[in-house]
């Protein structure tokens, strides 16, 4: 583009010249000057790139984090189709339990070095390398992995996990706990991805809680699935489409619960990039009163 506003505009060289091209740059541009403004503005990004942002705080009313994050971005690109890979994955320690943030840590660990060393030769070797298992199969022992490894190195101890792989234009979740994964879009639709594992939830599916019951409940903190939390995990595996000129958001309670998705669709959609929207919606739960750690990801497909 610089070289392109050179041609254009003429080089600096000394002072009376410069009088020259100052005073010509105020004239109309020509057609031709116009249409090659025009076609560097329209030249698009053939190549489908995957972006991402995190955000965390301790809050304001903790004095440890027992919130882990693990926000992994990758891209192949050449004479093929371009690969997009992303690995997102928010873990929140049950607060009150042992071990709370050794139980997140681990989660984010353990699965993040699973899927990743899975995913390898797949996609950094030749083409002729194929995965072995289907993605909801890589997500599944790998949840398991980190869920009998919390069992035995920190009893007594829980955490939510919500992880999303991305590859490709799908993204496939494995859920459990109460953290959630949002698919958001710029007409303003905020859709949960994941289905809380709490008793307030349950409550509500089974019609013994009201909607303004459900906000004011005094125990919804109570989850009835958990990771290193009983004999067998039940984990919410799925694989869905990434959602299109919009955003994927995985985050904590300490955000979801504090502020509303009107708020959180505000404080995307006034940020100028993902690092500052992650930024604005840290400090829009901090301001809230910040009761509990907070921990936000949130990716977007470009191209």
């Amino acid at each position: 583009m610089t070289d392109i506003f050179r041609k254009l505009f003429g080089k600096k060289e000394n002072p009376e010249k410069q009088i020259q091209i100052d005073m010509a740059t105020t004239a109309p541009l020509s057609d031709q000057q116009i249409s090659s403004i025009i076609a560097v503005q329209n030249l698009k990004n053939e190549t489908k790139q995957l972006t991402a942002s995190v955000g965390q705080s301790v809050g304001k009313q903790r004095d440890h984090n027992e919130d882990s994050v693990l926000a992994l971005t990758s891209i192949i690109s050449g004479s093929a189709e371009s690969i997009p890979f992303g690995l997102y994955i928010v873990a929140d320690g049950m607060g009150g339990h042992q071990f709370g943030e050794v139980a997140s840590n681990a989660a984010v660990r353990i699965m993040g070095g699973n899927i990743t060393k899975k995913f390898h030769s797949y996609l950094y070797n030749l083409p002729s390398v194929s995965l072995q298992e289907s993605l909801q199969e890589v997500m599944e022992t790998s949840i398991a992995e980190a869920h009998q490894y919390v069992q035995r190195e920190a009893p007594g101890s829980g955490t939510t996990v919500t992880a999303a792989l991305v590859l490709g234009q799908q993204v496939t979740i494995a859920h459990v706990g109460d953290s959630r994964a949002y698919s958001i879009y710029p007409d303003g639709r905020i859709d949960a991805i994941t289905r809380d594992h709490s008793l307030v939830k349950r409550l509500e599916e089974l019609g013994h809680l009201s909607k303004d019951e459900v906000e004011n409940f005094p125990h919804r903190n109570v989850l009835i699935r958990a990771l290193g939390q009983g004999d067998t995990l039940e984990a919410d595996i799925f694989t869905i489409p990434f959602p299109q000129t919009g955003y994927l958001m995985i985050c904590s309670d300490g955000l979801w619960g504090v502020i509303s998705e009107k708020e959180i669709l505000r404080c995307i959609t006034e940020a100028p990039n993902l690092n500052r929207a992650c930024q604005n919606l840290v400090e829009a739960a901090n301001e809230a009163g910040g009761p509990d750690n907070i921990t936000v990801i949130l990716a977007q497909m470009i191209g």
